[in-house]
């Protein structure tokens, strides 16, 4: 094979990847992206997207099975529902294949070379790739690494049989019996609640005192109450020792020491995500670490002159939009403008039910900053909307300084709060403080109410509580 020679190297087509390639080929630099799999990353095809869809299908059914049942208020009557899960698939599969191709149709609009296989450095300027026809061998001035993340594997749970992680529990064309979940964070109780709406027994073991530790309790709080509403037990403090001899048996020591034994017919374990700095050639290189992760300034560059790194493989938070940011920041660094690296505004979504949505400080991180603070909260229990949509429980938050009232954070846990992410993170982009977001005239009847009656409650003139 010819060898390639590009201004730009790009490895992996995650968010990160993608977006990178794109603006840099949009800035006329010429850019060449590597990727293994398909266009998009675990977010398109194996994380994000297709959870959400699960999640979707999931709502809409258990909403049915209520109408059903007779049991709700609002007047409406239907016959009982079935499921099938192979179909719900077969459709959640077509919303990804159709994001792949645009993927790919925005790589070749930007004039962006796509190299399929497998990446691994020679040297600092030099990359391998095994490809279907052979190996290529392609030299670029600047290589951004986004090789992203994979799930944590427990070595006494070894991924197989009867143990999955979210992938495989994203395939799945039945709906599991019973379902025990291992990790209560953002990832286990979204797919262990949209399986629960489908019909699974679910169990919940966290090692922690509490589910969705990274919250604090206030907001996590409506979310307790709704898994307790569906069904779903939760075993805090409890740590999982791996499968009885016999196999479908989960053995779990619980927070006084004694052992249980949980029957499943899966085991979905979500403790958490590492980095992927393992089978590109890391050892050819001389990267500062930061733990697991590739160290990197606010330019996204790492230690190596030339080589930037972005996404998962960088650290915290491993989202797809901070990824994605990252990545159209760094290819305007090669074409040489002048930008930095700004994390304090990227809001995290957990698609609970109910939602949670935080952007900047809680009040708890705010305080530690020695800074007076004040603190606006306005419940969904007195916004209209919210109760048109029987989505009553919970509230919006916002962080102020007490001195000068600049916005530090926000948060919000309630039905369909997640769309009230960008709302929230321009806030804090623009340094908007408590008398903007009260000035500003929000429609009426919308949950983002909620948000202006917040910050009147922060100035201490609340109109509807």
């Amino acid at each position: 094979m010819k060898d390639i020679s590009c201004k730009l190297l790009v490895i992996g087509a995650g968010p990160g990847g993608y977006v990178c390639a794109i603006r840099a080929g949009q800035l006329g630099i010429d850019t060449v992206i590597v990727e293994a799999g398909k266009p998009g990353g675990t977010c398109l095809n194996v994380g994000c997207i297709p959870s959400k869809a699960l999640i979707h299908a999931a709502e809409e059914y258990d909403r049915i099975v209520h109408l059903a049942n007779g049991r709700n208020s609002l007047g409406i009557r239907t016959s009982k529902p079935e499921l099938d899960l192979s179909q719900t698939i077969v459709w959640k599969d077509g919303i990804v294949g159709r994001l792949n191709s645009g993927v790919s149709g925005l790589l070749k609009r930007a004039k962006v070379k796509v190299v399929q296989g497998r990446a691994r450095f020679r040297d600092g300027k030099t990359v391998e790739v095994e490809t279907e026809t052979g190996r290529q061998i392609i030299r670029a001035e600047t290589i951004v690494i986004a090789t992203g993340s994979a799930p944590v594997e427990l070595p006494k749970l070894p991924f197989g049989g009867p143990v999955i992680s979210s992938t495989e529990a994203l395939a799945l064309t039945s709906v599991p019996d019973r379902l025990v979940v291992v990790g209560g964070g953002y990832i286990g109780l979204e797919l262990g609640t949209a399986f629960a709406k489908m019909g699974s027994k679910v169990m919940v073991v966290e090692a922690q005192g509490r589910i969705l530790p990274q919250y604090d309790a206030e907001l996590t709080r409506p979310v307790s109450k709704r898994l307790q509403a569906l069904g779903i037990e939760v075993m805090t403090g409890a740590k999982a020792k791996g499968l009885a001899k016999a196999g479908g048996t989960l053995l779990v020591e619980a927070e006084d020491g004694s052992e249980a034994s949980l029957a499943a017919d899966k085991i979905l374990v979500t403790v958490g995500r590492r980095p992927v700095t393992q089978g590109w050639g890391l050892d050819e290189l001389v990267l500062d670490m930061d733990g697991p992760f590739i160290r990197i300034d606010e330019r996204c560059q790492t230690s190596m002159r030339g080589i930037y790194a972005i996404g998962d493989v960088t650290g915290e938070p491993m989202l797809a939009h901070r990824a994605m940011a990252q990545g159209e920041m760094t290819a305007e660094i090669v074409a040489g403008h002048k930008r930095a690296w700004d994390k304090r505004s990227i809001p995290a979504v957990c698609f609970t039910d109910p939602e949670i949505v935080t952007v900047g400080l809680s009040p708890e991180a705010a305080r530690r900053t020695d800074v007076d603070i004040t603190v606006g909260q306005f419940p969904f229990s007195a916004n209209g909307r919210a109760m048109t949509k029987l989505g009553e429980d919970g509230f919006v938050r916002v962080v102020a300084r007490a001195d000068n009232h600049l916005v530090l954070g926000i948060q919000a846990v309630g039905h369909g709060v997640s769309e009230l992410a960008a709302a929230f993170g321009l806030a804090l982009e623009m340094g908007a403080r408590l008398e903007d977001i009260a000035g500003t005239i929000h429609a009426h009847p919308t949950q983002g109410e909620a948000f202006q009656e917040a910050t009147l409650k922060a100035l201490g003139h609340e109109l509807h509580i």
